[in-house]
């Protein structure tokens, strides 16, 4: 019998208590989250993290080493290929065949789903023009842009309609024009009801899309939420950086219990909306080298997980 598509606010993916072992060794450490349908969701971490080994377990690459995980309310285990035909996956490699022409492109993945021919045609020239790459349908792979290439991937990813869309690492090595183009197409697809599922290392583009998401690192889940909920939980609405900061202001700001990070050359003062805090700054260390900002997710990010550099 055939599945009937997730209502909208219907929980579309449930993960509990998921595990990754390679070799005794842990990559996903039993996380928990749901995806209801309709939304943008964000799988955010530094390398290392279990992002990626998480990712791999939902798309059916490599099978949980404990725990569960239910797409569609069908277990992976014993159901992937019912799932498959309803998912679509944007990978962050070029897996794209060089010796086919754009539209062979989708043509030869459609077969997979078993497409009927007509019906692959005309859903492959709606991708072609929706991704603005009808003037290429004849071009290698090999002949296109890296942009191009990537409005390929996404476009493949979407040939059997799916409900479900994940999407790793999208636009890395794009430039900024290009990656603005993929998120409006993005934004346009979650018009149109798709779930998607984001990895990415991009900050701006997680509190762009997502609507909701969790930041991992040691393969567990550190916090949970909203991009603006997240960011006023843990490091408020905006930021002092002090250039040349002395141990003066370290304890000014130690003896009003202030939030900050301190660097080797530079403090990161995380304000909450204080608005005599800041005022206190500006009049009592202008010396200093001062830039008031916004926070973002970014900030966040590196508050959880740290600054060091990770291999």
């Amino acid at each position: 019998m055939d599945q009937q598509p997730t209502a909208a606010g219907e929980i579309i993916l449930q993960v509990d208590n998921l595990g990754k072992h390679y070799n005794g060794v842990s990559a996903v450490a039993g996380i928990s989250f749901a995806v209801r349908a309709g939304e943008c969701f964000g799988l955010l971490g530094p390398n290392g993290a279990g992002k990626t080994s998480a990712i791999r377990m939902i798309y059916g690459f490599a099978p949980p080493s404990s725990g569960s995980l239910r797409v569609f309310s069908l277990d992976v285990a014993d159901d992937w290929r019912r799932i498959r035909s309803r998912v679509g996956v944007c990978q962050q490699d070029n897996t794209l065949d060089p010796d086919l022409s754009v539209l062979q492109n989708l043509l030869i993945f459609a077969g997979y789903f078993q497409i009927p021919a007509d019906q692959a045609r005309e859903r492959a020239e709606e991708l072609l023009h929706f991704f603005a790459l009808e003037k290429k349908r004849e071009a290698k792979v090999g002949e296109l842009s890296g942009g191009l290439a990537r409005r390929l991937t996404l476009a493949r990813a979407l040939i059997n309609d799916p409900e479900l869309i994940i999407l790793d690492e999208p636009t890395t090595g794009l430039d900024p024009q290009s990656r603005h183009l993929l998120w409006e197409k993005l934004h346009a697809l979650r018009a149109r009801g798709k779930t998607f599922i984001l990895t990415t290392h991009y900050m701006e583009e997680a509190a762009q899309l997502c609507d909701r998401l969790v930041i991992m690192d040691h393969g567990r889940i550190l916090i949970e939420g909203a991009p603006t909920g997240l960011i006023e939980a843990h490091v408020g609405s905006s930021i002092i950086e002090v250039s040349g900061a002395d141990q003066e202001l370290v304890d000014f700001l130690a003896e009003r219990k202030v939030e900050f990070d301190r660097m080797a050359d530079r403090l990161v003062i995380y304000n909450k909306g204080n608005a005599e805090i800041e005022q206190a700054v500006r009049a009592g260390f202008h010396s200093r080298q001062c830039t008031f900002r916004s926070a973002t997710l970014e900030d966040v990010f590196l508050r959880l997980t740290g600054r060091e550099l990770r291999e």
